[in-house]
């Protein structure tokens, strides 16, 4: 899972580094990107160093995390994607996450990305529980997360920070 990069047909996936934070502030920091998950929104660049920082963090502890997306032929970043250790439950998961700026939706990218996440999990870390939490009124990403190879999970739905979350867990770790 280490791997500093993941590539795709069209996507280049790198491991966070201090000088992305303004491009996960680019991301985070419009409001249009976390309409359905508040609490998400950062305020200023500041938010956003702090935010990259923590993601360094779990890369170093676990050898794996989010990764800031690129387009293959670009160093912009378009999104992030990933997945992080945390408890749902009281079961530890790995929690998938997907989050494109707005420009870019709508063309398959955050459905790439997450499922070469998948993928690589799936993959090298076998065994573990991959969790998507969905807020049920975000339709895109519920598409993403099935399109990704996850299947709807209600034993595993949760409350998240900004309201009750569906889950979409992957089907061969049942």
């Amino acid at each position: 899972m280490g791997a500093q990069e993941l590539r795709t047909e069209r996507l280049r996936l790198t491991r966070p580094v201090a000088s992305d934070s303004a491009g996960v502030f680019a991301i985070l920091g419009d409001a249009r990107t976390v309409e359905h998950n508040p609490s998400d929104r950062l305020e200023d660049l500041g938010d956003a160093a702090e935010l990259v920082d923590r993601w360094v963090r779990h890369w170093d502890e676990h050898g794996f995390g989010y990764w800031c997306v690129r387009d293959s032929g670009s160093d912009r970043i378009i999104g992030y994607a990933g997945v992080k250790r945390m408890l749902i439950h009281g079961r530890p998961v790995l929690n998938l996450v997907y989050r494109f700026v707005p420009e870019m939706w709508g063309r398959g990218f955050a459905t790439e990305a997450a499922a070469a996440v998948v993928a690589r999990v799936v993959d090298q870390l076998p065994g573990e529980t991959i969790v998507a939490r969905v807020r049920p009124g975000n339709r895109p990403s519920r598409h993403v997360a099935l399109k990704a190879g996850l299947q709807r999970d209600p034993t595993m739905d949760c409350q998240g920070e900004d309201g009750f979350d569906w889950a979409f867990t992957s089907p061969e770790i049942r």
